[in-house]
């Protein structure tokens, strides 16, 4: 599997170790930036993330911020992205269940630990495509701009 992973200045520090850790599970790593924890602007990074799941180029993405929330706001502006911002396992896990989120976005001070738990949740659980489900997201697609 290939993953994308996307931070600001805020969320590199995780970003790195999220990396790390995927990469010595075996997956594949496509980084979108930044570099470093010098200042940067979330949006630029957030939409080369969301433009590179909609492409197909990753299969997921995870994109870190000083809060989660500025980066998802830039993901979701892609279309046919559904990033979810998560704090724990419970809504990773029905982020995937329930809306078959393709980008998860982090909160860059969480512990790395925390964030291996989310990431394990993500990668090992599946879209229910439970038809009520199903509905409310092509209910959210029709929105989307073409």
């Amino acid at each position: 599997m290939k993953i994308g992973l996307a931070s600001d200045h805020r969320g590199y520090k995780l970003k790195t170790k999220i990396q790390k850790y995927l990469t010595k599970r075996g997956y594949e790593i496509v980084d979108f930036g930044t570099t470093s924890t010098a200042s940067v602007d979330y949006p630029n990074f957030g939409i080369l993330l969301g433009e590179a799941v909609r492409d197909k180029e990753v299969e997921l993405g995870i994109a870190i911020c000083g809060t989660g929330i500025g980066i998802s706001i830039a993901c979701n502006k892609v279309e046919t992205v559904r990033c979810a911002k998560v704090d724990n396992t419970k809504e990773a896990k029905h982020c995937i269940i329930d809306n078959n989120a393709n980008i998860i976005a982090l909160n860059g001070s969480m512990p790395g630990y925390k964030a291996y738990d989310i990431v394990d949740v993500i990668l090992r659980t599946k879209y229910t495509e439970v038809e009520r489900h199903q509905r409310r997201i092509d209910l959210i697609s029709k929105y989307e701009k073409k």
